[in-house]
């Protein structure tokens, strides 16, 4: 039960490298509306870094970060695991991206306890011109 725990408050918070700019990488904040994550290549890893929490925001805090070591699927989904530094934890990770949408889901125990967690990618208007 305690993974459980775990495993729902880094996904709440919150993912071998892959070359380039991908679909997942910029800033996304959390469906719930409590945390915004920057999403970018970290060394040959991807990392999924808070840069933002709503205050009073139990156990997440502003720099947070979660090494992703995924690979993208046939289907446009992107799979593999993530360790989370702050509760020496390994997921099993899959992410699911479709525009300025993305879920995620994080495993534990062979599978068998899971969470998902809806994200929208931020658009930065200052970049647009706007």
């Amino acid at each position: 039960m305690k993974n459980a725990i775990a495993i729902s408050m880094f996904l709440t918070v919150g993912f071998a490298g892959i070359a380039g700019a991908a679909d997942y990488d910029g800033q996304w904040a959390r469906g719930d509306g409590n945390a915004r994550v920057s999403i970018a290549p970290c060394g040959s890893d991807i990392c999924a870094t808070n840069t933002w929490i709503k205050p009073g925001t139990p156990k997440e805090k502003k720099g947070d970060r979660l090494v992703m070591t995924i690979a993208r699927g046939a289907d446009g989904s992107y799979s593999g695991s993530a360790f989370d530094p702050q509760r020496d934890m390994t997921y099993k990770l899959t992410m699911t991206v479709n525009g300025n949408r993305m879920t995620t889901k994080g495993c534990v125990v062979a599978g068998l306890i899971c969470r998902s967690v809806e994200w929208t990618k931020v658009v930065d208007t200052a970049k647009q011109g706007l």
